[in-house]
């Protein structure tokens, strides 16, 4: 279902811009929102920027919200959570429903899912002890990646290249909330250790991004700190491999039963294979984010995209 375009900004009423939360991501979200509220207000929406936490998400209606922008990243958020509370409400909403939130946000689960269904994505394991890690490294060799199954913006993430570097790299997947760990097989992507990307908004796959992160790979330093990360949208593949990924990242993210916006992430291995690693549902909206970057190479501004994302809470109205 497309979302329905309207040209007056009354037509969403009070719109609750949904930031902050209380994941690890919990600072790039109040960046995203910060930037989100600025817009909506700039093309005359009556936005509020509301830090939601856990005791004020069920008061919304209360509070005379007809709809809800939300860029709560990570736990909570992204999760189904917040999507759940939303439902109870009947508060309509930004971005995926429960099911696919949830599912995008286990990278175990989408990997399972895009596996069954066909679709390439690198060799994992799920990780409970040490000797897990230790045997997911026999099997995948050095280096591999190690990273919690359920955050994003590459909280807890480590290139292990030797087996000393094990212990270390569990504990910081791990985190102080015990959360799910797996392995996965490092895809080599050639000298310039190039990632890419592919945007989603209302069912259209957008250009892809090309990232060469300043670093051994996109981290959570390169993607919001730095300023040596390069990126290049449209990507300059050739036009086949574009239109080859941009058509299995949208293949991707309707597997999740993702709907809205989100964001896809892949590899390109040095024989240019494509390799799924994750779906972002509520993915940034900063100054560095790529969602906004992809919109622009499509000719439209920052103002716009926040305005379409938040159209699509207009379906069936």
């Amino acid at each position: 279902m497309t979302r329905r375009r309207v040209s007056d900004p009354k037509a969403f009423g009070k719109v609750a811009v949904l930031l902050g939360g209380w994941s690890a991501e919990r600072e790039v979200s109040l960046w995203s929102g910060q930037a989100v509220h600025a817009a909506l207000l700039s093309r005359g929406v009556d936005a509020y920027a509301v830090d939601a936490q856990r005791d004020t998400l069920f008061g919304l209606r209360d509070e005379g919200f007809d709809r809800a922008f939300n860029i709560i990243h990570g736990t909570g958020g992204e999760d189904g959570t917040l999507q759940a509370v939303l439902e109870l409400i009947g508060l309509p909403y930004t971005g995926s429903r429960v099911l696919a939130s949830a599912l995008a946000m286990d990278k175990l689960r989408s990997k399972r899912m895009w596996k069954a269904e066909g679709l390439p994505t690198p060799d994992y394991f799920l990780i409970r002890t040490i000797d897990d890690l230790r045997q997911a490294a026999s099997a995948l060799g050095y280096p591999f990646i190690v990273k919690p199954s359920e955050e994003g913006s590459s909280v807890g993430i480590t290139k292990v290249k030797a087996a000393g570097e094990l212990d270390a790299a569990l504990a910081l997947a791990r985190g102080t909330t015990d959360r799910v760990v797996m392995a996965e097989r490092f895809i080599d992507s050639g000298a310039k250790k190039a990632e890419y990307t592919c945007a989603i908004l209302d069912g259209e796959a957008l250009p892809t991004i090309r990232i060469e992160p300043d670093g051994e790979f996109y981290d959570y330093h390169a993607k919001y700190i730095s300023n040596e990360t390069r990126y290049t949208c449209p990507s300059g593949l050739p036009d086949a491999l574009e239109a080859q990924a941009r058509e299995m990242c949208a293949q991707a993210f309707d597997l999740l039963g993702a709907r809205g916006w989100g964001r896809v992430d892949f590899l390109l291995d040095t024989q240019q294979r494509m390799w799924l690693l994750e779906a972002n549902l509520v993915p940034g909206m900063t100054s560095h984010s790529l969602v906004p970057m992809a919109a622009r190479a499509k000719g439209m501004g920052f103002e716009d995209l926040c305005w379409a994302i938040l159209e699509t809470t207009l379906e069936g109205a």
